[in-house]
């Protein structure tokens, strides 16, 4: 019996229709593959997933980063190896997963459970994580709490934790924002979040407009207003640093579920993340150094860590100035893992497994097939 408990969830599991085109875009050219789209039930509503492979194949659950979505997998997965069954899940608040209940809070935490909802609904005992940035958080956290489930670990521009580090004088100034920021949407009559032209060329997105047929059955008199969403080609973005307050990834693929199209045109787009999210760190749980120490040593899992080199590991990028804080998780994670740890370096900024993937794949493949892999334990 999985430590998680029942997984009767699996009944509600609904495979839209089986399998559907899935069109992943790579600058001009369109690459078809066929993948599953989940829908697993949770007291508020249900977690959406997509699905690459045969689920008697080794399981990877891919986790994406804050105000990502499932679909920011969509470059790097076709390039890993295909005899693994993976499964890149929306968050709660992402998306398309329900929003969390009113009233109820966006924790880290409630996000490591979610892990276990998706496990338990899928019927696995043991299985290997990939997480980039705020994913490869929850995914460490899980690995540490629940160490006999996960094979291995693949953190991408990420942590197993976040440490408190140069943020210890803003910890309570972060959950004072957090709470004030959830009973003011609460209390706004406005339910939905809607993003107006005027607000899409004010700062909703950064210059640099390219249309990309992803966003799905946008009428030809909205595509005005979809433009100025898919904007900057992946390749082409220039990462500043930091966590985009308030914006959305210019990639194709995640605009595509993260968009609802509305009518009329001057309508704009629907946004379907949760309005009571907002920046990273008002939700993040910080650890001591020694917390940390104390938390890994929990481990079972193998684990890589992957650095861009034009990337940034904290939750603002000013605390990554002398890379001291990321030396310190390397150094941390070498020592006690031992040969169970790799850690390896690519070219490209924070997004890099999006807008560079082959700089990461092979490195991820070759880990993902070395020794004592996994069956899926069903």
């Amino acid at each position: 019996m999985s430590p998680l408990g029942s997984a009767d969830a699996l009944d509600t599991l609904d495979v839209d229709e089986g399998l559907r085109k899935c069109r992943l875009h790579e600058g001009s050219l369109c690459v078809s593959g066929l993948i599953s789209e989940l829908k697993l039930a949770v007291p508020w509503g249900h977690i959406a997933a997509k699905a690459w492979g045969s689920h008697q194949s080794p399981p990877v659950l891919c986790l994406h980063g804050w105000l990502d979505n499932a679909n920011s997998f969509d470059r790097i997965i076709p390039l890993l190896p295909k005899d693994f069954y993976y499964v890149a899940m929306d968050f709660g608040g992402h998306g398309l997963s329900s929003h969390y209940s009113p009233g109820f809070p966006y924790d880290h935490q409630n996000f490591v459970s979610e892990v276990c909802r998706v496990a338990a609904a899928l019927k696995w005992n043991r299985f290997s994580l990939l997480g980039h940035s705020f994913g490869g958080t929850v995914g460490g956290m899980f690995s540490c709490i629940f160490p006999e489930m996960v094979d291995k670990l693949v953190l991408l521009e990420s942590s197993p934790f976040i440490l408190e580090s140069n943020e210890l004088e803003n910890m309570l100034t972060y959950k004072r924002r957090a709470i004030e920021h959830m009973l003011q949407v609460e209390a706004s009559e406005k339910p939905l979040h809607v993003v107006s032209p005027e607000e899409m060329l004010q700062g909703w997105v950064p210059a640099g407009i390219q249309w990309s047929p992803c966003l799905p059955q946008v009428p030809e008199e909205q595509q005005s207003c979809g433009r100025r969403v898919c904007e900057t080609p992946p390749a082409e973005r220039n990462h500043t640093g930091g966590h985009r307050q308030e914006q959305l990834r210019g990639d194709p693929a995640v605009c595509e579920r993260a968009l609802h199209p509305l009518c009329p045109a001057s309508a704009g787009l629907l946004l379907n993340r949760d309005r009571r999210i907002t920046r990273p760190e008002y939700y993040f749980n910080f650890i001591s150094r020694e917390r940390f120490v104390h938390s890994i040593r929990k481990l079972q899992a193998r684990v890589l860590l992957i650095k861009a080199t034009q990337g940034y590991y904290d939750v603002r990028r000013e605390n990554d100035a002398n890379m001291e804080l990321m030396l310190f998780v390397t150094n941390s994670l070498r020592s006690i893992l031992k040969e169970r740890f790799q850690y390896v370096q690519v070219p490209g900024n924070h997004y890099v497994h999006m807008n560079q993937p082959q700089h990461m794949a092979g490195v991820i493949s070759s880990f993902l097939l070395s020794k004592e892999r996994i069956r899926a334990q069903l």
